[in-house]
Formats: C-alpha cells, sequence, structure tokens
C-alpha cells in the first residue's frame, strides 16, 4: 500500500474515482461484448456528456463556496433557445449567436450575483428563483417548438477535429497530434513537479516514481489516443472534448494555482477567517455566480448543437447531474472541499454508468435508481468514516492501514 501511496499520491479519493472507472468501463466492455471499448462509442460517450461534465466544472466552484445552483438547466435551455431564435428570425451567422450567447450568460450571472453577494439571499433561494424565471422565458420565447440551428453552429456540439494527411499507426492525424501533444505536455509538468519535489527531500531511492509515472501517462494517453483515433474514415477526436480538454486544463489552473482559487476555498471553508485575511467574499460570490452562469451558457448551446436543434425542454434536471457529479468527485456538502478534476472524474462515473445501462438495454426508470445509489454510496460512506474518526475507504485503499503512513505523506506528492 505504501508504494501505491509514494507512487500516485496523497489525493487517494481521486484515485479511487479513476479506479471505479475503470473497473466499469471493463465490467460493461464484458458484459456487452466488446460494445463500450469501441471508437464510435467513446467518440459518442464524450460528445453526449460534454454539457453536463461542463457545467460540473462550474458547479463545484459554486458548492465549494458553500452554495447550490439549481437554475443551470433553465440558464442553459433559455440561453440556447435566445441564439437559435436570434440565428434563424434575425439571420445573425454562427459566431455571433455563439458570442451573444456567452454575453447573456454574463448577463444572467451578474443578475444571479447581485441578488446573492449584494442582498445576501442564499444562493439556494436565489437559483430556485431563477430556475423558475429562466425555464418561464424559455416556455415563452419557444411558444413550445423546437428551433433549429445551422451546421456551422452544430460543430460545437457533434464536430470531430479536421482531418488533414494520412493516418499515423492508424491512428487519425488529427488526433495522433492532439494526443501527441497532450503527453509530452503532461509528462513534462509532471516530471518537473515531481523531480523538484524529490530534491527538495534529498531522497534519491525514489528515482523511480516520475519515470514511472511519466510510463503511466504515456501508456494511458496513447490508448485514449488509439481510442478516439482508429475509428471509421470522417471521424477523429471529437470538439466538444476538446472544449472540454481545454477548460479542464484552465479551471484546474485557475482553482489550484491563482489567488482567486485560494480565495474559493478560504471562502468555503472558514467565511469569518476568510474576511479577517482580506478575503473580499462578495466579489468571490459574485464571480462565482457569473462563471457558473457563462459555463451553463456554453452546456446549453454545445447540447443544442448536438441535437441540431433548441427545445422547450433543454436544461430539464441537467443541475441533477452536475451535483451529483460533483459529490461523487469528493465535494464537501458543507463546502471547502472540491477539485475540478474530481468533478469531471464523478461525472465521468455518471456518464459510462448511464452508457453501460443503455447499451445492456436497462430502462430508465432503473437507471435512475442505479445512479441514485450510487451516488448515495459515494458521498455517504465517506461521510460515515469522516464522522467515526475512521480513514475512509479511499485511505484504506492508497495509503494502506496504518496511521503513520496517513499523518505523514511522502514529500514528494
Amino acid at each position: 500500500m505504501r508504494f501505491l501511496h509514494q507512487l500516485l499520491g496523497a489525493r487517494p479519493q481521486r484515485h479511487v474515482l479513476v479506479l471505479l472507472l475503470v473497473v466499469l468501463i471493463v465490467f460493461f466492455d464484458v458484459a456487452t461484448g466488446g460494445l463500450m471499448l469501441t471508437p464510435s462509442n467513446a467518440q459518442n460517450l464524450i460528445s453526449g456528456n460534454a454539457y453536463v461534465l461542463v457545467l460540473a466544472i462550474g458547479m463545484v466552484m459554486v458548492i465549494v463556496i458553500g452554495q447550490l445552483d439549481l437554475s443551470v438547466g433553465s440558464i442553459a435551455g433559455f440561453v440556447s433557445m435566445s441564439v437559435a431564435l436570434l440565428m434563424q428570425d434575425g439571420g445573425a451567422p454562427w459566431w455571433v449567436g455563439l458570442g451573444s450567447g456567452l454575453v447573456l450568460g454574463v448577463l444572467v450571472g451578474c443578475w444571479q450575483g447581485f441578488w446573492l453577494a449584494r442582498v445576501g439571499i442564499p444562493g439556494f433561494i436565489t437559483t430556485l428563483a431563477g430556475m423558475m424565471i429562466f425555464r418561464g422565458a424559455l416556455l415563452w420565447e419557444s411558444q413550445a417548438v423546437s428551433v433549429p440551428v445551422p451546421e456551422e453552429f452544430q460543430v460545437l456540439g457533434a464536430g470531430h477535429l479536421p482531418q488533414w494527411g494520412p493516418r499515423v499507426l492508424g491512428i487519425d492525424s488529427a488526433t495522433f497530434l492532439i494526443g501527441l501533444v497532450l503527453t509530452i505536455v503532461l509528462v513534462v509538468h509532471d516530471s518537473r513537479r515531481q523531480w523538484g519535489r524529490l530534491r527538495a527531500s534529498g531522497d534519491a531511492s525514489a528515482r523511480w516514481i516520475p519515470i514511472t509515472r511519466g510510463v503511466i501517462i504515456v501508456m494511458v494517453v496513447g490508448a485514449l489516443t488509439w481510442l478516439f483515433g482508429s475509428g471509421r474514415e470522417g471521424t477523429s477526436f471529437p470538439i466538444p472534448g476538446l472544449v472540454l480538454v481545454f477548460l479542464i486544463a484552465l479551471y484546474h489552473f485557475v482553482t489550484e494555482r491563482t489567488g482567486f482559487g485560494r480565495h474559493l476555498y478560504a471562502v468555503g471553508g472558514n467565511p469569518t477567517a476568510a474576511r479577517l485575511s482580506g478575503v473580499r467574499i462578495r466579489r468571490v460570490q459574485f464571480a462565482v455566480m457569473v462563471n457558473m452562469a457563462v459555463l451553463s451558457a456554453l452546456a446549453g448551446m454545445m447540447f443544442a448543437g448536438r441535437a441540431t436543434a433548441a427545445g422547450p425542454q433543454d436544461g430539464t434536471n441537467w443541475e441533477l447531474d452536475a451535483i451529483a457529479a460533483v459529490f461523487i468527485g469528493g465535494a464537501a456538502v458543507g463546502g471547502g472541499t472540491g477539485s475540478v478534476v474530481g468533478a469531471v472524474l464523478g461525472g465521468l462515473v455518471m456518464a459510462v454508468l448511464n452508457n453501460g445501462l443503455l447499451l445492456l438495454g436497462v430502462g430508465g426508470d432503473l437507471g435512475q435508481i442505479i445512479k441514485g445509489f450510487v451516488l448515495l454510496a459515494a458521498v455517504a460512506f465517506d461521510m460515515w468514516a469522516r464522522h467515526r474518526g475512521r480513514p475512509s475507504i479511499s485511505d484504506r485503499l492508497i495509503r494502506g492501514a496504518h496511521d503513520n503512513q496517513m499523518a505523514s505523506p511522502a514529500p514528494w506528492l
């Protein structure tokens, strides 16, 4: 167990999520006779669930500051319908529609942020009102009719990277290039961190750690590159996946490496101490609500692009999927804890579960029951373990059973 702790690092819950994800993928691939791990299914899984993962990235920031946003689905549907009407009735080109949707998201976020940060109405109530307001606005402007979006706009939700040149090792050239760049970036970034911590610790016997981690990164990214790029001609890595990768990198950096990110966790962890430390809590709350509305607008437009039209029922219950993904990803109910990577992993667990049950022919009613139990099992067990003062299941799997190992993680991790 100490070996795994040294190799994988000091965030065991995230590693257990990865393990759960792998187990689900293998199980469903075996149960469906190999239908899960096919290029077309992998592309559809990412394209079909990208909007939920985008919402989860914003929702984790909302939950970290101790709030909830119940309006994200209604905002997404309202913005996508407004943009579709602008492009159809107003004759606006697709790029004007996209930009207008993001601007509308900013305006909606300012409205939500005003009531939370300035008036002091809790986010739960503010966004509950927002859910009603924007759902009603969506039904009013749509007149219960779906509105198609242009083909150029559909690329945002269902497009693939353009193809150029011959295939490389049986992989689409564009996907191969993305995989190569991503491998180099991840290996260099991780190696710099690991070798830096290794030099700081002075433990020369642990040189195997950065080398082994680099090999694992190459293998994992290589396998994913092959999976997404070895499909039929005309397909490659999906555009929604590319948007998702960019957002994960951006928000991971913002939350983990900037002053705003530190203020974010300070506000959620201890608002009183944060205020005494000079953190402008209202500004943080306002910025988080604006950001959530913008990501909701983007998610709605991505979904409309994939569906080829904006519909009056778009966004229904999306907030529940996003909140479930964040809590499965390790966020604390009371705020102060959570990560972008964890939220995305939680969203992927739900996405793989949905996809696998669909491939097995399981009905939506039973699928909802199973997802509900998964959410309860993922959140309740760790809460119970912490309440009893015992190591959680993730701590046991990664750190081992010895208290001294849990209390003093290796300095290079």
